[in-house]
């Protein structure tokens, strides 16, 4: 089924509400779930609704937390999440950072003490809708991928993304995993009954599998590359310098601590959050300028086929975007069946039909 965005986004909040997060909190955090999904980015939104109450009823994320900065200084500081979501606490950290940016030409923002905070993307493009460069990064919760000639599960999906200022409403926007696709995909793909596309997984024995479920059995994620021969190292590399930006910078728990996730109320993740003024070099509208005529040239690139034009970082998420304000964003049977149970156990008022 599909449902408009605004009783998606309503449905989220209403959750949220419901778990005890407080209402400034559940709107921000429900406003950048629903823009994942408005966005096609499904892995993010409503479908981390399951997840995140299992993890609320074991203790794991503190749903009343309220972020709390202990370290402030004139271009950087330090903000512990108080074991909760990391939405707020990351929307909170960007917005420092774009004030320090405004002052001081940079402003960099660590948070730890955390949890899953949602899509990489929308805190980057905060910064580029204030016009500075954003990078941001984030270490994971599930322990899922092998590192390159590796039989053992070290690291996670730890996205990045990096956004900066073009033609108005179209910033380049670029928001990655560093496997070859992010495991939300593959939860999806789970979620509805549907094997997963070649390349995505391996079972424990380094052999290609189609199992959506095959990382609960022994298996892994590939890194971004897939294999040594298609550079997974890549992948790899990418992948520990987002863990030394998250959770070496910040002090949150490394990935490859035991304790990692164990410690009793906190996932322990840890955040990224970088905003740069263009200003410091050169004049702002020159460098918009020439970030448009980049991109405009590569979209202008002969395509191999007609069919499917060349796009750059940001495009096929607006694209999304404006299909779905008008068609409504579409759910999985299975998962909108387990997103109901939730809220009507929760006693959140259920309006999407």
């Amino acid at each position: 089924m599909s449902a408009p965005y605004d009783d998606h986004r309503r449905q989220l909040e209403l959750i949220l509400r419901a778990w005890g997060m407080p209402a400034i909190n559940a709107a921000v955090t429900a406003d950048i779930m629903a823009w994942a999904d408005l966005h096609g980015i499904d892995s993010h939104g409503l479908s981390m609704i399951p997840g995140y109450d299992e993890r609320r009823q074991t203790g794991k994320m503190v749903m009343s937390a309220q972020p709390k900065v202990v370290v402030d200084r004139a271009v950087a500081a330090l903000i512990d999440g108080g074991g909760g979501l990391g939405h707020f606490s990351s929307y909170t950290a960007m917005n420092m950072a774009i004030a320090k940016a405004r002052t001081m030409g940079v402003g960099i923002v660590g948070v730890r003490n955390s949890a899953h905070f949602g899509a990489c993307g929308y805190y980057a493009k905060m910064a580029a809708d204030a016009g500075f460069i954003g990078m941001v990064t984030t270490s994971a919760s599930g322990i899922q991928v092998a590192p390159t000639f590796g039989a053992e599960a070290k690291y996670g999906t730890d996205p990045i993304a990096f956004a900066a200022p073009g033609r108005d409403g179209e910033p380049f926007l670029l928001d990655m995993a560093t496997t070859t696709v992010a495991a939300g995909r593959i939860r999806n793909k789970a979620n509805e009954g549907v094997p997963t596309p070649d390349g995505w997984v391996v079972d424990r024995d380094g052999n290609p599998s189609n199992d959506p479920l095959i990382a609960s059995k022994g298996g892994f994620l590939t890194p971004l590359g897939g294999t040594a021969e298609s550079s997974s190292y890549k992948g790899y590399g990418l992948a520990a310098m987002v863990n030394i930006l998250s959770s070496a910078l910040s002090g949150a728990t490394m990935v490859t601590d035991p304790m990692h996730t164990r410690n009793p109320g906190t996932m322990g993740i840890g955040h990224f959050f970088l905003a740069i003024d263009t200003g410091l070099f050169r004049d702002p509208a020159d460098f918009r300028r020439d970030v448009v005529d980049f991109t405009d040239s590569l979209r202008a690139t002969r395509p191999a086929d007609p069919a499917r034009p060349v796009m750059v970082a940001g495009d096929p998420e607006r694209r999304n975007a404006a299909r779905r304000k008008q068609e409504g964003i579409p759910v999985g049977v299975n998962l909108l069946a387990k997103v109901k149970g939730i809220a009507e156990a929760s006693g959140a008022e259920w309006v999407l039909g």
